[in-house]
């Protein structure tokens, strides 16, 4: 029990986790693997699709507000595996973190998309310049945001940025102290749906890769690769369940993350996503978005990003 206690101290000061969730084996002597997961991420696509039952070790997944925390937990060894957007993983990998990415899903890119109030003069991403920005540093909605400058010849520091966590940067926009808020997934959703706000640019059309990843501690790597094996799959399958049973995953989703059925439905659907291999593709768009964040002057030197991966993993992709 204290050492219950100690993790959930740990993480509640590192990085803010909103809950701890616990699934699989209740033997007290069963191997743990410990999940850092955000709203509507992995563990509720596990639900959904049936995954988290019959888990033959205990999955602790906490459930942060964005990236940034999250990788928080895992640099300080608080959490094993990290679900987590290809932008942040850049970020947390390219300063230090001792993780590797042991799986990769990809989607069309288009559930991150920069917002603004349906009275808002930003129209285009010509309007940017000189405007504020609300986003989590090092977010995939920060890349997002250097990705449309940058496409339309405008320079990266054309804007000034607050950092902010998602429900911050909601509450800014509403009060007209960010001029646009650069979110993803379910935000997104609900802020077209329920707010009524306006996307004036989302990922899609190649402005990002669209990929998201499970990264993995280098110990955990090494010390659990059976458990990890297990849930790669898991993951896998669930990506496949979702995208052939929509209406079944944004039921489930919407009470999970407690919103209503047509945000659910309108968060996947836009960006439905599946498992990949790690490959030469994932590879080079990996790259992409390194050397983005390298001249956007986010990180400070080249990376070659082919060191970000670990494929011993693949083999679970297809199971």
């Amino acid at each position: 029990m204290s050492c219950r206690l100690s993790r959930r101290a740990a993480l509640a000061a590192l990085s803010g986790a909103v809950s701890i969730a616990a699934f699989g084996s209740a033997r007290a002597t069963a191997p743990v693997l410990r999940l850092a997961d955000q709203k509507g991420g992995l563990a509720a696509l596990l639900h959904a699709a049936g995954e988290l039952n019959n888990i033959p070790y205990r999955l602790e997944a906490a459930q942060f507000q964005a990236a940034a925390p999250l990788f928080e937990a895992l640099n300080a060894g608080a959490v094993d595996v990290a679900w987590a957007g290809d932008a942040p993983t850049t970020f947390a990998l390219a300063n230090g973190t001792p993780a590797h990415i042991v799986s990769a899903h990809r989607s069309n890119g288009a559930g991150t998309a920069l917002v603004v109030k349906a009275d808002s003069p930003v129209s285009t991403v010509a309007d940017l310049p000189g405007r504020r920005i609300g986003t989590s540093r090092g977010s995939i909605g920060q890349a997002l945001v250097i990705a449309a400058l940058r496409a339309r010849n405008l320079k990266a520091d054309a804007v000034t940025y607050a950092y902010l966590l998602p429900a911050e940067a909601k509450t800014a926009l509403e009060a007209g102290a960010i001029d646009v808020w650069a979110t993803w997934g379910v935000f997104v959703a609900q802020a077209r749906l329920v707010d009524r706000d306006r996307v004036i640019v989302d990922g899609s059309n190649g402005l990002l890769s669209g990929l998201g990843y499970l990264n993995a501690l280098d110990t955990a790597i090494s010390e659990k690769p059976q458990l990890l094996r297990d849930f790669v799959g898991r993951a896998a399958r669930a990506s496949r369940w979702s995208v052939s049973h929509v209406d079944e995953y944004a039921r489930d989703w919407a009470a999970a993350v407690r919103v209503a059925f047509d945000v659910a439905r309108l968060s996947f659907t836009t960006a439905p996503t599946v498992a990949v291999p790690i490959d030469d593709s994932v590879i080079a768009d990996q790259q992409r978005t390194t050397d983005l964040y390298v001249d956007a002057g986010l990180i400070a030197r080249r990376i070659d990003s082919r060191g970000f991966f670990d494929a011993a993993f693949n083999d679970a992709v297809g199971a």
